[in-house]
């Protein structure tokens, strides 16, 4: 005889929601952390010409601070898509197809910011 629980039971969530939630919020306070920096940084690039920006963006600490900043943002919106994903697509088999869809776009976005980051700040 089974109950109505034991018929449930490991069928629900998939145990990982409640460390999605806490590296969402770590990732969102990172970011409102790093948003003021990136203000500054910004504002001290305004009516510069190409040389004087590579300059500034060539320091380490700015772009350490850029990284950061993109690299937290990223992680969030990844974070928070899967979570849409899990939650609003029902079908298992494209379930999986946007999830990794979602990482794949994640990655390459990372990269990509990485990369124009690092020419950026090596002035080339």
């Amino acid at each position: 005889m089974r109950t109505p629980l034991s018929r449930v039971r490991n069928l629900g969530a998939a145990h990982s929601g409640t460390k999605d939630f806490w590296r969402q919020r770590l990732t969102a306070v990172a970011m409102i952390l790093l948003i003021v920096p990136m203000i500054v940084v910004m504002m001290i690039l305004l009516g510069r010409n190409q040389a004087g920006a590579a300059q500034i963006l060539g320091s380490p600490p700015i772009a350490i601070i850029m990284l950061l900043f993109v690299v937290a943002s990223i992680w969030h919106m990844k974070i928070g898509m899967q979570v849409i994903i899990e939650d609003y697509v029902h079908d298992e088999k494209t379930k999986l197809a946007s999830i990794m869809a979602n990482n794949f776009f994640s990655v390459t976005l990372a990269l990509a910011a990485a990369y124009a980051i690092f020419k950026l700040s090596s002035g080339v």
